[in-house]
């Protein structure tokens, strides 16, 4: 059985989100995953049954229940490049390449087969000609400076890592370089499925 990499976000001491890959491979360039369609993921969820991506303060996220559900719509392909504090995702839609995202986290804490990262809501997108725009500025802004989330001082630091990022966008630098477009999981992996006890 191929083993399964799972990818945790926390919200301070809560598991806030839960996305079971196979991991790929692991070079000097990072450790590269693959989250298909139909693998498992977890979440907490608010009383409208969506899931919470942006409550207001942390024991929010201990109060909400954490729910089992199917990834679906895009395959993924996820970076965690080496001491960085942000990953890059690529989209596939129908096999073809849909356009990165760039998730803008705190970096990771690697367990055996699992990692830990803190997002930072504050996210960029690009297209796959690299137009890049950011994402969810306004989450980020709001949730400056409330406990548990990140200062003042963080958030210059955070942003300030969103615009290395993008430089190597527009200069069409790895991983932007059109490394990795092409990707194709081997049909023979099975769908992650993540263990009794994601927490």
């Amino acid at each position: 059985m191929r083993q399964v990499f799972v990818r945790r976000y926390l919200r301070g001491p809560y598991v806030s989100w839960a996305q079971a890959t196979h991991p790929v491979g692991e070079d000097e360039r990072g450790l590269l995953l693959w989250l298909p369609v139909g693998a498992d993921f977890a979440c907490r969820v608010g009383l409208d049954g969506d899931p919470l991506r942006d409550a207001p303060g942390i024991e929010d996220y201990g109060a909400a229940p954490l729910q089992r559900r199917t990834w679906t719509d895009l395959d993924v392909l996820i970076l965690h490049p080496p001491g960085a504090a942000h990953s890059v995702w690529w989209f596939f839609k129908n096999k073809g390449f849909h356009g990165w995202y760039v998730n803008l986290e705190a970096r990771p804490a690697r367990r055996t087969d699992a990692i830990d990262v803190v997002d930072h809501h504050l996210d960029i997108v690009v297209t796959p000609d690299r137009e890049w725009r950011w994402k969810d500025e306004d989450t980020f802004t709001d949730r400056t400076g409330v406990p548990g989330f990140w200062s003042e001082a963080e958030a210059q630091g955070i942003r300030a890592e969103g615009e290395r990022v993008a430089a190597a966008i527009e200069a069409a630098r790895f991983p932007f370089d059109g490394t990795w477009c092409d990707f194709r999981p081997d049909p023979s992996w099975p769908r992650p499925a993540l263990p009794q006890d994601p927490l």
